[in-house]
Parts: C-alpha cells; sequence; structure tokens
C-alpha cells in the first residue's frame, strides 16, 4: 500500500497549495491588487516566483535528460547569457514599466507608439503564450503515466495514456486556475515560493540519493565516465582546420556552443523577461524598481547553480543505470527507486514546477487580455469591480484554452507521433524576437518607429526568422511527407539541388538559441527606418513629466 502514502503527500501538496494562495490573494478587489499586488511583495518572494516560473515540467525532467544523454555540462553555457540578459533588463526595460505604472507592459508600447503597436504585440504575446504554455502542460503527467504502469504491471495502450493526460491536465488546471482566478498575482507569488521550496528540496534529495546509490559516490561516478575529462563545460563549436564561413554556419546550427551563450541566449532572455508579459509582471509586484532590479539579477545568479544541479543528476543517472536507453530517467528513478512518501513528494515537485509555470501564464494571460482589450474595446469605463471580475473570469476561459492545447499536444504526440510538437514547444523562437525588436526601439530611441513601421518590422522579423529556421520546409515535410512526388524528386535528386524546395543549400538552418536574437535584429533594423510623429514625441514627453497617478 506504498501508494497511499505517495497519494497522501500528494493530496497533502495541493491542500496547502491551494489554501495558502486563497489565503494570501485575499482582498484583491482592483486590477492593480489583482495584476501587481498593489507593488508591494517583498523582494525575495519575487526572486522565488521568477524561479519557479521559469522550471517548468519539461525543464524539471527535460535538463537532466541532457546531462543523461551527452554525459558532460555544456547545456549549462546558456546560462551565462541568461545573467547577462538579466542586467540588461534590469536597467533598461523595469525602470519604464514603473515609471509608467503599467499593468500589462504592452501599455507601454500604446503611450511611446499608440494602440496599433500595442494591438499587435498583445496579440503575438497571448496566441505564442497559450500555445507554449498549453502544449508544455502535458509533460507533467508523464509520471503518472509511467507511475500506472508501474503499480498495475499493465502497458497502456497509446488512447489510454492519452486518457490519463488529459485527465491530469484538468485536474492540475483546474486545481490553480482556482486560486490564481480568486487570488490574483498575490496568490501566485506567494504559491511560487512553497513550490520553489518543494522543488529545490527535491533537487537536493534526488543528488543525495543518487550519490548513496551509485558505488563509490562521486569518485565511483567518475570512474564509471572514464573521468572528469568527459565533463565538459564550454564548447566553441568549432573546427581548428575549417574556414570562417564554414565554423560559422556550425555555429549557428548547433544550440549548446559559447557563441549561442554569449550571443543567443542573451536575446532569448531579454525577449522572456524584458517583453512577455508572463514573466514581468511578477517582476512588477516588487516595492519599485530598485527591489525589482534586485531580484531579477539575484534570479539570474541562482539560475547556474539550478541548471549544474539538473545536469549533474542527468550524469549521475549514466552513471547509475549505465547505457540503458531510458527515455525519462529522472521520472524512472523517482518511480522505481525513490522511498514511499520521498517518491511522493518528488512527484509533488514535479507537480511544483508544472502548476508554478501554469499560474503564471494563466494570470499572466488574463491581466493582458483585461487590459489591452477588455477595457479599452469590450468595456470601456468599467467600474474596478466589473474589471476584477473580467480578470477572473478570463482566467477560467484561458484554463479552458490551455486544457484543450495539451490535449491536442498528448494525442499528436503520443498516438499520431506528430512532427509538430517541436515546432510549438519552440513557438516563441519565431515571434519574441518582434516583440524585443519594438520594445527596444521604444525604449532605447525617442524619435525612431512609428504604427505602420513597427507592424511591418514584426512580420518582417517573423517571416526572416521562418526562413532562417526552416519552418516552411517542416510544415511541408510534415504536410507532405509521403507525398509521391515529394518522394520521386528526392530519389532523383539525393544530393538536392542548389535550391532544395524553399531553401537556398547554402544557408544555415539556425537552431533555436538564435531564432530570436536573427529576429531581433531584423525588427530593430526595419523599424528604425521610419520616424515617430512629432506629436507622439510631445505626448510621451508630456506623460513622462506628469506620470499616471
Amino acid at each position: 500500500m506504498d501508494w497511499l502514502l505517495d497519494g497522501g503527500v500528494i493530496l497533502a501538496y495541493f491542500v496547502i497549495v491551494i489554501g495558502i494562495g486563497l489565503y494570501m490573494g485575499r482582498g484583491s478587489r482592483t486590477m492593480e491588487g489583482f495584476a501587481v499586488g498593489n507593488r508591494n511583495i517583498p523582494w525575495w518572494a519575487v526572486l522565488a516566483s521568477i524561479l519557479a516560473a521559469e522550471i517548468s515540467a519539461a525543464t524539471f525532467l527535460g535538463a537532466p535528460d541532457e546531462g543523461y544523454k551527452f554525459r558532460n555540462f555544456t547545456y549549462a553555457q546558456l546560462a551565462i547569457g541568461t545573467i547577462l540578459a538579466r542586467v540588461i533588463v534590469a536597467f533598461v526595460f523595469i525602470k519604464p514599466y514603473y515609471d509608467y505604472k503599467v499593468v500589462s507592459i504592452y501599455e507601454f508600447l500604446n503611450i511611446r507608439f499608440g494602440e496599433r503597436t500595442k494591438n499587435g504585440a498583445s496579440a503575438i504575446f497571448l496566441i505564442t503564450r497559450a500555445l507554449a504554455s498549453g502544449t508544455r502542460l502535458y509533460v507533467a503527467a508523464v509520471v503518472l503515466v509511467l507511475g500506472y504502469e508501474m503499480f498495475s504491471g499493465v502497458a497502456l495502450s497509446p488512447m489510454q495514456q492519452v486518457g490519463i493526460y488529459v485527465g491530469a491536465l484538468i485536474f492540475l488546471t483546474a486545481a490553480t486556475s482556482v486560486y490564481t482566478a480568486l487570488g490574483g498575482i498575490k496568490a501566485v507569488v506567494w504559491t511560487d515560493v512553497i513550490q520553489a521550496t518543494v522543488m529545490f528540496g527535491s533537487l537536493g534529495f534526488a543528488l543525495w540519493s543518487l550519490l548513496h546509490a551509485i558505488p563509490g559516490g562521486w569518485d565511483g561516478a567518475m570512474r564509471l565516465l572514464n573521468g572528469p575529462k568527459d565533463l565538459v563545460f564550454l564548447d566553441t563549436g568549432t573546427q581548428p582546420n575549417a574556414s570562417f564561413l564554414t565554423n560559422l554556419r556550425g555555429v549557428l546550427e548547433s544550440e549548446y556552443t559559447i557563441w549561442a551563450a554569449i550571443f543567443g541566449s542573451t536575446f532569448i532572455t531579454m525577449a522572456t523577461h524584458g517583453t512577455d508579459q508572463d514573466m514581468v509582471q511578477r517582476m512588477l509586484t516588487a516595492k519599485n524598481f530598485m527591489k525589482s532590479r534586485l531580484a531579477l539579477i539575484l534570479s539570474g545568479l541562482a539560475d547556474l547553480p539550478l541548471v549544474f544541479c539538473f545536469l549533474t543528476i542527468g550524469v549521475l543517472l549514466w552513471a547509475h543505470y549505465g547505457e540503458a536507453g531510458k527515455a525519462h530517467p529522472f521520472a524512472y528513478y523517482i518511480l522505481h527507486e525513490m522511498p514511499p512518501g520521498v517518491r511522493g513528494l518528488m512527484i509533488a515537485g514535479v507537480f511544483a514546477t508544472a502548476m508554478g509555470s501554469l499560474s503564471t501564464a494563466l494570470n499572466a494571460l488574463a491581466t493582458s487580455f483585461t487590459e489591452d482589450w477588455y477595457l479599452p474595446y469590450i468595456r470601456p469605463g468599467a467600474s474596478n469591480g466589473q474589471i476584477v471580475s473580467a480578470a477572473r473570469k478570463s482566467t477560467v476561459v484561458f484554463s479552458f484554452f490551455l486544457v484543450v492545447i495539451g490535449s491536442v499536444t498528448a494525442y499528436a504526440a503520443i498516438v499520431l507521433k506528430s512532427g509538430i510538437i517541436p515546432i510549438v514547444l519552440g513557438i516563441f523562437g519565431y515571434t519574441y524576437g518582434s516583440l524585443l525588436g519594438v520594445f527596444l526601439v521604444g525604449m532605447l530611441t525617442k524619435t525612431r518607429g512609428s504604427e505602420r513601421g513597427n507592424l511591418i518590422a514584426m512580420l518582417c522579423g517573423f517571416v526572416a526568422v521562418a526562413f532562417l529556421s526552416g519552418l516552411h520546409n517542416d510544415l511541408w515535410n510534415l504536410l507532405h511527407p509521403m507525398n509521391p512526388a515529394f518522394i520521386q524528386w528526392r530519389e532523383l535528386h539525393p544530393g538536392g539541388p542548389v535550391f532544395q524546395h524553399w531553401r537556398l543549400d547554402w544557408l544555415p538552418a539556425i537552431e533555436f538559441p538564435w531564432r530570436i536574437t536573427a529576429g531581433t535584429l531584423v525588427t530593430t533594423l526595419v523599424a528604425l527606418c521610419f520616424r515617430t510623429p512629432p506629436e507622439r514625441v510631445r505626448a510621451v514627453l508630456d506623460r513622462l513629466a506628469r506620470p499616471r497617478a
């Protein structure tokens, strides 16, 4: 009856989290309270909330897989860029958001450029965040599927697995949306503190457990791994005897290199932590921009040991299991080798990462929709009560959409084994460069960028990234995998002509760390070609002189 103990631990976790969320979020009767907690949340709670929001269930289970697969720490290089980017965001983005006292950060674009830019950016966020968060949701149910098969001894059919995924998604989303809708951002932040504590405790116990399970501990693991020389930390992605263009292509087509860490990861984090309502909203709950800067920069410094912790777990899992080829080694270890009770706490840690990311997404989606669309277009002049009510109702509606997206993702991944999953998981790479480019023009210039120019620039940024990453070819191959004409064409041209259906052969297919970089550069350069109307410049200066009360 070990599963009863695990179930009791998981149930207790849900009761505590929901109870604390409802208690801490009580009294949110205005949009300022619902969305930014009246800007009086301690910086250390904001710090914990940022970390909880960053680490999804996909990261919790997937990052150890990187260590298990490659048996090195090259993935951790990307943390370098996250630290650099947070410093930039802290000193470029945060203060203007506080100066204008925005609730939705896309209000800044409305003030700086106008409604069309704000609407375009807000729409990109709503669509991208819903798809990305919904797709990642289904990862949290991996442990339930594996756990059911372990305890029952029965291998589930694909449709049975989908059924468990859908049930888990409904339960997780319903539980999270209750305290998120009623408690607002205060409930999100304070439950994130609990969830971060559970997550960190789970990781610490996993490391301790693995080191005791491997004969000889760390030294024994090193012997199994052929010594510390295999634990590579940095990879340039270049070849000594290759030409500059060959090395450049290799770097752009590689995921984990020092160049991707310094440049690609910096642009990614600038976009996710500076222009995504999901992440920025919790930063705006701090008492002032200085406290917000402190929480943001410290969260970057905390990222590096966290990433090393995840990767070390993966490396130790390989030393423990060897080349067993396990699909989900960390999930397998939790279910098969953790003692009862502790196993329940570890599963709760997986759920904690999922709920932390989910509550953040729901609150941000509801806030952006209410501030950017409901208030200006659906019900102008609404009272505080009506605005908060709309935010709570939209939280529930977005919960439904995320469950649908997660369920479709589970079906596509398990039953159809569709190649669409990597595309949806990485969707923000195609769109967030456009967001970052427009925000940078707005933040760093006073007279460049216009309504029409910004929309053209954002479209150019998306098209450039889609073409450089080969999105059009991925979609073509997905929709025409067995097309007879396509198969015949490939047989007749095994080496491929200079122009491979829609891609120039000499053009590199850039990997995900470079997509936001490319999109940002293209969007920024195009937007800079347009001048801000003089009346808009004067209006912005007047607004700065008389900040909103």
